[in-house]
């Protein structure tokens, strides 16, 4: 007698694994197609030395990562890319912040910031990668006429390899400014206004002192997110490398690297070893940030 409740206890619990199975299966099916597939392909290749159109190939192993560590060009690109983040990063979370405090205090007009502040973010990047080229240009750009009005003689932004990185940073800053400014407004909107009585009682009646003890502490999980957001962004810098410099004067960042070997003289086998090695240092950079500011976050 009592088999019969325990089948129909296996029966209940093999529908509802099968139910589950049904559920899961369209994303899991998604997942292997767009991720894990071409993860696989991508890693074959690697390890190859195909090239676009041919008809065989070798196995060579370890190579082409080899060969990526000892080739002028990509070492010179993840060079450009450290540089490019380490002004990124920082400028545009910091900015993001400042703007979203300003904003956030202000009443009448915080929606027409709002919209100035994410214009850029909505923008086409090649189209205002344009823009900056005017804007830049040595000649009859606007920047340069209020710069020989100082009477100063003309930067070349665009051309001169000691300002290209940083110019193309700044110009990344301005592109992450207005996301990362929402950001900090929804996390800004989400903390209790108690909290800000209570710092004022215990003392805390400076605007500073009550940033440093209310909000600051506050934001921690939107600042990591921030943070992490804006990292993967500025590793992955392309649009503006390919419309304002073209990589030329040694302004390659690694996701244009990868585009050359790939694209323009396809080397496939060598890009696919490239986007790993790429794929892998975000991997590594997001999860050890994530593991890192996750510590002194409160939530």
């Amino acid at each position: 007698m009592q088999a019969v409740p325990r089948r129909r206890a296996l029966d209940a619990r093999r529908r509802i694994l099968l139910n589950g199975l049904a559920f899961t299966a369209p994303a899991a099916l998604l997942m292997l197609a767009i991720y894990i597939v071409p993860m696989i392909v991508l890693a074959g290749f690697a390890v190859t030395d195909y090239r676009l159109g041919a008809l065989a190939f070798e196995f060579v192993g370890l190579k082409n990562f080899a060969d990526a560590f000892s080739d002028p060009v990509f070492m010179r690109a993840m060079w450009n890319t450290l540089i490019y983040s380490l002004i990124v990063i920082p400028f545009g979370v910091a900015l993001g912040l400042g703007a979203a405090l300003l904003v956030h205090g202000t009443r009448r007009t915080r929606s027409f910031w709002e919209v100035a502040y994410f214009l850029p973010v909505t923008a086409t990047l090649v189209a205002m990668a344009t823009v900056w080229q005017f804007l830049l240009h040595p000649s009859i750009g606007p920047v340069n006429a209020a710069i020989r009005w100082l009477g100063f003689e003309p930067v070349y932004f665009l051309s001169n390899p000691q300002v290209l990185i940083p110019t193309l940073a700044l110009i990344g800053v301005w592109q992450v400014l207005g996301f990362n400014m929402v950001l900090f407004l929804a996390g800004l909107n989400s903390i209790p206004k108690d909290l800000y009585e209570a710092a004022r009682l215990d003392g805390a009646k400076n605007p500073l002192d009550r940033f440093f003890v209310v909000t600051w502490p506050m934001l921690g999980p939107t600042t990591m997110f921030v943070i992490v957001t804006t990292s993967i962004s500025a590793l992955k810098v392309f649009e503006t490398v390919a419309v304002l410099s073209k990589g030329r004067s040694g302004s390659e960042t690694m996701l244009f690297a990868l585009y050359l070997e790939g694209f323009e003289y396809a080397n496939t086998g060598y890009a696919a070893a490239l986007t790993l090695i790429f794929l892998a240092i975000v991997l590594v950079l997001s999860i050890g940030q994530t593991l890192h500011l996750d510590r002194k976050v409160h939530y």
